[in-house]
């Protein structure tokens, strides 16, 4: 008891009719009718003083206020008992079984050749010098920050996904302790305080008002006190802010250096404080010095210093929610219900809702701050990860357009969460079948590059922007992340809502079928080599996901037939142009073809053909699956156009070989690149390979005479042919 007064005797400045003691507070609190009201005025009072001093700040006495005037009440509250001697014994009550580190930017993570289900399945350190891996072929990565480590999670490790100190088995982990059980008056507590708590951290963290804050926070005597908030961004560099500050501030180098530190290292900083006219005078300063230096502007704000220091606590507040979380599965489950309740009678979205619309405009800090709070709630538990998976696929298309004008990292993005969740084959199943995950996936990749599409609805990445295709390419690997684990059962559900996806991703196919065609240049050399790069960057992206849909289709006879039929119904709208062009007739040995006008080395010719090799390879899995003979009852033959479906990748095939013939040499190296590429190990296997696999469906389908014309006439051979004299006539002619 000696102890507990001691620790309830600490004095604070609270207000004349308040107690004045956390233990006092904690009880006067839970004797108020409204905590919400009791809690917003008590930081009312309390923060603004604590957080005044922002430019030249005393760090350990702001620390210990916020302890002893705002924490330790606030666990009093909870417990209803000393917090230590609380804390200590949820402490020792049990382990839980998932680990849950957050990796730090740079810090080493690894993973099991041998056991992981996915290469993005990681361990920390301390898991993995203490799991069976260690003995295993292993790999090692830097994180680049953001991720958490995989161990206890049985869905990630095909054996062994336990380390010695989070198994089951282990002292700390028995059955009867693996849950940190609360007595029903702290879990009645924690309902009542957790949603007060959430709803100021999230209002306070997306709060927009620059000079008020909520009504329910004004009760102190508005001062006039303002400061200029420089904003990071990934535009300028050190020098460049270092540039502007010493220019717009008349400061010393080592005071621009320090701040410039500082906001690259939270995401924002006061850098100016005094009167509103002052801290927009200094404002727009800066802004002018630094459009000298780049086409953009620094972002800065004018915050009122309350306004400034209710978001800085807020994100303290996030801090002490995280520890307080990690100490029990009920607080987390509590924390995670209330983010997810939506308030009656409003139209917003619920709390974690708002706050993943918001994180486009948050500074680095605050992302951070946010994403670990995620990380330590609905990540560590499964049940409540499903349901922010669900909410982040609803607003999966805004979240991404979002990050793709943002310029910020991805490791700070809220979308770089996909992967903890859209790789958890339970978890990625659930948002396919509830959710269609692969069609809002495909159809965000279709609406955020809509300027790249030409007249004939095909992609051209002429004069594209790097920056904004590096991150459409996140869009792609969220699709790679989702497909990674095949299913091992199919609902019927399942099927359906998976060939919707598919038919949705064939219209991305489509609009890459074909692109950026080239004609062979003669008399003059190319003036200017054409941009080559995107395209292929993305036939790369694309590679894996090719090959995984693909082998998802094979997991089912019926479902790869329906599928196949989809894929040739978009190859044949994509040949409309190749069945209405005029015909030529062809006739050698006796034999005759009638096919349409078109040379290579003269019409245009697209390197581009993924639509014709995911038909290719879709024809591979049904030969081994013995589906051919069913395939009329999908596609009835006199619709299967055979000709048609060789006529595009022979015509690339012809391209090659004129190109390694040196009659495209005036077409400069961007042609050169693409061969290379198409029959490098990097695309080969989706595109060459594929290009003789729909040959050889050809031969086996067609009759061999009109199929070996047809090669002829592509490989613009079938005159040469005509000129040759037999061997019988040569003679003949000799004597």
């Amino acid at each position: 008891m000696a102890d507990e007064e001691a620790r309830g005797v600490e004095r604070m400045e609270v207000g004349p009719d308040l107690p004045q003691t956390p233990r006092g507070l904690a009880s006067w609190w839970d004797q108020q009718a409204d905590f919400h009201t009791t809690f917003l005025h008590h930081l009312a009072q309390l923060v603004p003083e604590i957080y005044f001093a922002e430019m030249d700040p005393d760090l350990e006495k702001q620390e210990e206020s916020i302890q002893t005037s705002i924490f330790t009440p606030l666990e009093w509250y909870l417990f209803g008992e000393d917090p230590d001697i609380s804390l200590e014994k949820l402490k020792h009550s049990g382990v839980f079984q998932l680990c849950g580190k957050v990796f730090k930017s740079g810090e080493t993570t690894y993973s099991c050749r041998d056991c992981a289900i996915d290469p993005t399945c990681v361990l920390c350190m301390d898991c993995f010098q203490n799991s069976v891996h260690k003995n295993h072929r292993y790999k090692m990565h830097t994180s680049s920050g953001g991720g958490f480590c995989d161990c206890g999670d049985t869905e990630a490790w095909k054996t062994g996904p336990f380390c010695i100190s989070h198994e089951p088995g282990a002292a700390a982990t028995t059955k009867e302790n693996l849950r940190c059980s609360l007595n029903e008056e702290v879990i009645a507590q924690a309902r009542k305080m957790f949603p007060s708590v959430i709803k100021y951290i999230v209002e306070m963290t997306i709060w927009e008002e620059e000079k008020e804050l909520p009504s329910e926070l004004q009760i102190r005597e508005k001062n006039e006190r303002y400061y200029c908030v420089l904003f990071n961004d990934e535009h300028h560099s050190y020098d460049h802010v270092i540039y502007s500050l010493q220019r717009a501030l008349d400061c010393e180098l080592a005071e621009a250096q320090l701040h410039t530190t500082a906001i690259d290292k939270e995401g924002r900083r006061a850098v100016k404080a005094g009167a509103f006219a002052a801290c927009q005078e200094a404002k727009e300063d800066i802004k002018s010095h630094s459009e000298n230096v780049s086409q953009h502007p620094l972002h800065v704000e004018v915050l009122h210093s309350e306004v400034m220091a209710h978001q800085k606590f807020a994100l303290r507040l996030g801090s002490w929610m995280n520890k307080i979380m990690s100490y029990s599965s009920d607080f987390r489950q509590i924390f995670c219900q209330a983010c997810l309740r939506e308030e009656p009678g409003s139209e917003n979205p619920c709390l974690i809702s708002r706050l993943m619309l918001w994180d486009a405009k948050l500074y680095k800090g605050a992302r951070k701050i946010l994403h670990e709070l995620i990380f330590s709630s609905f990540f560590m538990e499964m049940e409540y990860k499903k349901f922010f998976a669900m909410e982040f696929v609803k607003y999966y298309k805004q979240l991404q357009k979002e990050y793709i004008s943002d310029d910020h990292d991805r490791s700070i993005s809220i979308t770089a969460l996909s992967v903890q969740m859209f790789t958890v084959p339970t978890l990625a199943r659930h948002l396919i079948e509830e959710q269609n995950v692969i069609s809002v996936i495909t159809e965000t990749l279709l609406e955020v590059l809509p300027e790249y599409l030409d007249r004939n609805n095909k992609f051209n990445f002429q004069g594209y922007s790097q920056d904004k295709l590096g991150r459409v390419y996140a869009v792609i690997c969220d699709l790679k992340y989702i497909l990674i684990s095949k299913p091992t059962i199919w609902t019927e559900r399942l099927k359906m809502q998976f060939l919707k996806g598919f038919r949705s991703f064939l219209k991305i196919l489509t609009c890459m079928q074909g692109m950026e065609e080239i004609r062979r240049q003669v008399g003059q050399h190319i003036e200017v080599d054409p941009d080559w790069e995107a395209a292929i960057a993305i036939q790369m992206q694309l590679k894996n996901i090719l090959l995984m849909f693909q082998e998802w289709c094979a997991c089912d006879e019926e479902l790869l037939l329906v599928a196949y039929k989809e894929c040739h119904k978009a190859v044949m709208r994509c040949s409309t142009s190749f069945m209405s062009s005029s015909k030529t007739v062809v006739q050698l040995c006796g034999h005759t073809l009638e096919t349409k006008s078109y040379r290579v080395s003269e019409d245009l010719v697209s390197i581009h053909l993924p639509l014709s090799r995911t038909l290719a390879g879709l024809h591979v899995r049904l030969s081994r699956l013995g589906g051919v003979p069913r395939l009329h009852e999908f596609v009835p033959f006199e619709d299967f156009q055979v000709e048609a479906l060789v006529e595009f990748p022979l015509r690339c095939l012809v391209l090659v070989a004129q190109v390694v013939a040196e009659m495209w040499r005036r077409n400069g190296l961007s042609l050169i690149s693409q061969v290379f590429y198409y029959q490098d190990v990097k695309c080969r296997e989706e595109m060459y390979d594929k290009d003789i696999i729909m040959l050889q469906i050809g031969a086996s389908l067609m009759d061999p005479n009109k199929f070996l014309l047809l090669i002829l006439q592509r490989y613009e051979l079938a005159d040469a042919f005509k000129k040759t004299i037999s061997t019988n006539d040569q003679v003949s002619n000799r004597n």
